[in-house]
C-alpha cells in the first residue's frame, strides 16, 4: 500500500473521529433546556438516576442479546464501570458545585477539565507538541468569554473543579477501552448512576404527578443525550488522541447555547460569538497535526 493511501485512511478515520465527537458535543448541548426543567421540579439525585435508568431500559434489549451471544467481556465491564463512576461524580460534583456558584462560573470551571486531559498527555506521551499546548491556550481562552466567569474562589468553584477533575479521568478512560463495543461499554458506564436511587428516595423528590410532567424530557435525555452521546463519544475517541477529543467536545457549550436560544429564548452576545470562535480555532489547532506513516 502506498504512503498516499496510508495517510489517505489516516486522514478519513480521523473526520470520522471528528464528526462522532461533534455530534455528541450537539446531543449533550441539546440537554441542557431539559435538564434545566427537570430540575427545577424534582432534586438533583433524582433527576440522575431516572436518566439512568432510561438509559439503561433504553439499551437493555441490545446488551442482553449481545451477553447471551458472547458473555461477559470483563475488560469491557471494568472499562465501562470505571468511566461511569468517573461520570458520576463529575455529574454529582458538578451539580452540587453549582448551587455555590454562578452559572457562568461552574461552566467555565467544568471546561477546565481539558487542562488535566493536556497535563496527562504531557508526562505521558513524549509527542505531545508545542501546537497542542496553543490549542489549550486558545481553547481556554475561549472558555473565558463563552462563559465570562466572575467573583473569586470559593466552596462551589472547588466542588465543580473537582467535578471537571472526573470529567477529565472519564475522557482518559473511554480512550484506553475505546475499541470496546459501544453499546456494550455504555450500557455498563450508565450503570453507576443508579447509586443516587436511595438519595432521592429518602429525599422524597418524585412522585407520579411530577413524573408524569417530566416524561417527554426525562425520555429524551436517556435515550438521545446518555445513549446516543456516549455511544458516539466511545466510537470518535478510537480516531482521536485524548487531548484532541477534549478539545472537539469544547463544542458542548456552544450547542447548548444555541439550543437555549432555539427553545427557551436565551440570547447569547458578541463575548460569545468570540468564545465559541476561539474554541473552534483551538479544536482545528489541535486536530490539524501531521498525518505520519
Amino acid at each position: 500500500m502506498s504512503l498516499g493511501a496510508i495517510s489517505g485512511k489516516s486522514l478519513h478515520s480521523r473526520l470520522k473521529g471528528i464528526s462522532a465527537l461533534i455530534m455528541t458535543s450537539m446531543v449533550w448541548g441539546s440537554s441542557f433546556p431539559a435538564i434545566k426543567f427537570i430540575v427545577s421540579i424534582v432534586d438533583e439525585a433524582t433527576y440522575t438516576w431516572l436518566r439512568g435508568t432510561v438509559a439503561l431500559i433504553g439499551l437493555s434489549p441490545y446488551v442482553f442479546y449481545y451477553l447471551f451471544k458472547n458473555g461477559v467481556k470483563k475488560r469491557y465491564l471494568v472499562g465501562g464501570i470505571t468511566a461511569g463512576i468517573a461520570f458520576t461524580l463529575g455529574l454529582w460534583l458538578q451539580g452540587w458545585g453549582t448551587k455555590y456558584t454562578s452559572a457562568s462560573n461552574s461552566a467555565f470551571i467544568t471546561g477546565l477539565f481539558i487542562i488535566f486531559v493536556h497535563i496527562y498527555e504531557t508526562f505521558s506521551n513524549k509527542r505531545y507538541s508545542i501546537s497542542a499546548f496553543i490549542s489549550l491556550l486558545v481553547a481556554i481562552t475561549g472558555i473565558y468569554f463563552l462563559t465570562l466567569p466572575s467573583g473569586g474562589a470559593g466552596l462551589g468553584e472547588l466542588l465543580v473543579l473537582v467535578g471537571a477533575l472526573f470529567w477529565a479521568v472519564q475522557v482518559l478512560i473511554v480512550d484506553k477501552y475505546s475499541d470496546s463495543n459501544p453499546l456494550v461499554f455504555t450500557f455498563y458506564e450508565i450503570i453507576p448512576t443508579l447509586l443516587f436511587m436511595p438519595l432521592s428516595i429518602s429525599s422524597h423528590g418524585l412522585s407520579i404527578s411530577n413524573a408524569l410532567t417530566i416524561l417527554f424530557p426525562i425520555v429524551y435525555l436517556g435515550l438521545i443525550s446518555t445513549n446516543l452521546g456516549f455511544i458516539l463519544q466511545v466510537y470518535g475517541q478510537r480516531w482521536l488522541r485524548p487531548f484532541e477529543a477534549s478539545l472537539v467536545m469544547l463544542f458542548e457549550p456552544i450547542f447548548a447555547a444555541i439550543f437555549s436560544a432555539l427553545l427557551i429564548k436565551e440570547s447569547f452576545s458578541i463575548t460569545w460569538i468570540l468564545g465559541a470562535s476561539l474554541i473552534f480555532v483551538g479544536m482545528l489547532i489541535a486536530v490539524s497535526r501531521p498525518i505520519r506513516r
